[in-house]
């Protein structure tokens, strides 16, 4: 329930500040967010593609780019980077990430949420 107000409140700021637009993979440095990625050891619980501890990071950016909601999402997960959460991909929890920085955190959002595949018009 909390995870549901939290996010609609999330497309409603986004949603009435007028600031949607798209994240795709020709917007956002591939390689920039992997090495980003790396930096800040989240491929130590998340891989691209597959389970590890975490979900893969290509069906955290297909969930949440579904939304297009643009950079609503991207602070949407930014912040749950940084504060972390529970619940939303199963019973393991992801601990705050509080040493990433509030820029990387975006940056790092930008870059998972280009990774959902392209959708056909």
């Amino acid at each position: 329930m909390y995870v549901k107000t939290v996010r609609a409140a999330v497309i409603t700021l986004g949603l009435w500040a007028g600031v949607m637009s798209p994240i795709n993979a020709e917007t956002v440095d591939q390689a920039a967010g992997l090495a980003l990625a790396q930096k800040n050891a989240c491929m130590a619980c998340h891989q691209i593609d597959s389970k590890r501890v975490g979900p893969p990071l290509r069906s955290i950016g297909e969930r949440y780019a579904a939304s297009n909601e643009g950079n609503a999402m991207v602070q949407y997960l930014a912040d749950k980077i940084r504060g972390g959460g529970r619940g939303a991909w199963g019973a393991v929890p992801m601990p705050a990430q509080s040493h990433v920085s509030e820029d990387d955190a975006k940056e790092l959002a930008e870059w998972i949420l280009s990774l959902a595949p392209a959708k056909s018009e």
